[in-house]
Order: structure tokens, then sequence, then C-alpha cells
């Protein structure tokens, strides 16, 4: 692990440099609110900012993508998106869900769509700044991250510290004006770490998170399930704006010459109603409880069972802000459960 230090004025140049040469994806404002788009200079890059709009995992698994083309009677053809970017402003919490996401994308068959993308990227990120107000990231382990990065920046004030963790990272900084980070520049950059620590928790846990998988084997038939869906749109926002949800459907669409066609896939959602069903129209999860309660087990129950412990929610309070009858909140659905089944 290499710490440099890049002042402000020497990073904004060095931005500005990056998006001339390849292509940059950064975070940037919205009107009030901020998301990853394609950054033409370092003016509009918002290090600063809360959370994103959108979750970075839409840049390895895009909401919809062509995965092959095919032609009846004939070949078939694979698609891969070729393009090498930098992904610049990655918060911890989501960089967390990216490693989850490379686990899961690994096991059984590994996608190679999906690490085509992952691949061709070189992800920057950052250290929070300024927490959204529904952020809990300190409750669930990802107020900071060690790994995955190629590079991670931390604020320190005038300055930034940059680890730089990969080969690609030491590429992409090869060309910025940077000097080795004294020990007071690591001292702040800790000092920054511990404090998220502590800051990144506006909702608290009234259990440890390792403890949740205990804790919904107590809890299939809890009465919560049908008081929350009953006010529940089954709108799907909760899973659309999730850092690790990675449902999809397959779908292949003919031409209308009845020859070519494409098979695609899309973002899906266990939320929905229909996501469930089956050939002979069956469907599994019918009753909108069943689905709610899928999605709270499906964090902290199903996902970690696969990817040893890992909490499938990295706490970054965008469900809770996407939800309109404000009922997708984990930690509120965890602690309820805690509160009428205890820790025993």
């Amino acid at each position: 692990m290499a710490v440099k230090k890049i002042s402000k004025p020497d990073f904004a140049d060095f931005v500005d440099k990056l998006t001339a040469g390849q292509k940059v994806y950064g975070v940037q404002a919205k009107g009030d609110r901020f998301d990853f788009a394609p950054l033409l200079s370092a003016k509009d890059l918002r290090l600063d900012y809360d959370v994103t709009l959108q979750p970075p995992k839409k840049f390895f698994l895009p909401p919809v993508e062509t995965l092959l083309t095919f032609e009846t009677g004939g070949e078939y053809k694979s698609n891969y998106d070729d393009e090498k970017f930098v992904l610049l402003g990655v918060h911890p919490y989501d960089m967390v869900a990216i490693n989850q996401l490379d686990e899961l994308f690994r096991q059984g068959y590994c996608d190679k769509h999906y690490f085509k993308r992952r691949d061709n990227a070189t992800i920057v990120a950052v250290d929070v700044v300024n927490p959204s107000e529904n952020v809990f990231a300190a409750e669930m382990g990802a107020a900071v991250v060690k790994e995955g990065f190629d590079v991670l920046l931390t604020d320190i004030g005038d300055a930034y510290t940059a680890e730089i963790a990969t080969d690609k990272g030491k590429q992409l900084l090869a060309t910025a004006k940077m000097s080795d980070a004294g020990e007071e520049d690591i001292n702040k950059r800790q000092e920054v770490q511990e404090k998220n620590k502590k800051d990144l928790a506006k909702h608290k846990l009234k259990c440890p998170a390792s403890y949740l998988p205990k804790l919904l084997e107590k809890a299939y038939d809890h009465p919560v399930w049908e008081e929350k869906a009953k006010t529940c749109f089954a709108c799907g926002s909760c899973n659309q704006v999730c850092p690790t949800c990675y449902c999809f459907n397959v779908q292949d669409d003919v031409n209308w010459d009845m020859k070519t066609g494409s098979r695609c896939r899309a973002w899906d959602g266990c939320m929905l109603d229909g996501f469930a069903k089956v050939a002979g129209d069956h469907d599994f999860r019918k009753n909108r409880a069943d689905r709610f309660r899928h999605r709270l087990y499906r964090k902290a129950k199903y996902v970690p069972e696969k990817i040893g412990g890992q909490m499938a929610c990295v706490g970054c309070g965008r469900c809770i802000g996407a939800c309109l009858p404000d009922i997708a909140n984990p930690v509120a659905i965890y602690n309820r459960l805690v509160d009428d089944l205890g820790l025993g």
C-alpha cells in the first residue's frame, strides 16, 4: 500500500487532464441531489456529496443490457462492453456492495458480462465528507472500506490522501503531482475514518449486525410483515436504488423479419408483483407480505449464507428515502423484531 498526498488544486488539474483523455464518470450535482454522470471538467465534480440517487452498480450491471444477438437457424453472438472507464467518487458503503457483487457473480457460472465491465473499470473511492440523513453504514460495518478500489481518496482539509491499492491505480495517478503522505497526513486520514465509523449511523441497530441471521430464524411468522405490507405500494423503488440487489429478468426479442433478434436482461425486484411467477401461472410469493418479508430475509439471512456472513445491506439509506409510505427502513424492522423476540 502506498499513500500519497495531493493538493486540491493539483487534484483538479489532474482530473481535467484525465477527462480529456478517457471516459470518466464522476459524482455531480443534479439540483439539490447528486448522481454519477459523464464528467467533463473538475469544476463539476463533487466529492463532498452525501449520497447518490443511484448506486454505482449500474456501471457493472446496467438497468438494461443486450447479452447477445441471434439469427434463427444461424449464429449467435455475445455482446460485451469493451469501453474502459474511470469511476470517480465511490463511497465506502457502495464499494463494499460492489465487492459483494463481485463475489456473487463469480459463484457458479461466472458472469462474463459483469466482469468485462468490472475489469474495464478503474475505481477511485472516497471517504465520506457529509453523511446523508438516512445513512447507517457504520451499523453494517461499511463506513470504511479496505479493498476493492484502485485508489482511495480522503479529504484532509487542503489536500487529499490517495491510497494506491493496485497497478491500475498506480497507472491512473502516474501523471498526478503528488508527494509521499507524512505522519500528520496519515493521522488526519485516520481521524476522518474513525469519525465516519461513528457518524455514519443515523439509524441505530439494537443488536449487532452479525446477530441478524439468527434473529430472522425466529421471525418468519411475525406479524410485522403483514402490518407493513398493508401500506406497501409494491413499486419496487427500494429494490431499484439498492446497491446490493442484483435480480434481473431475461427476455428474447425477435425482430420484425422473424429471423433475427436479441436476448436482453433488465433489473427486476422481489417486491414487484409477478416477480415469483413461474410456468403454469403459479406464483409462490403472491402475497405482498411474503415479498416484503423476503426482501429483509434476503439482506440479512439468505445472501449472508452465500457469502460468508456478509450482510446484503450496506446502510446507504437509499431505500428509506425512496419509500413513499416510509416502511422500507431495514433498521426499524430489525429493531421491532429485537423488541418483540429478544436477543436470546
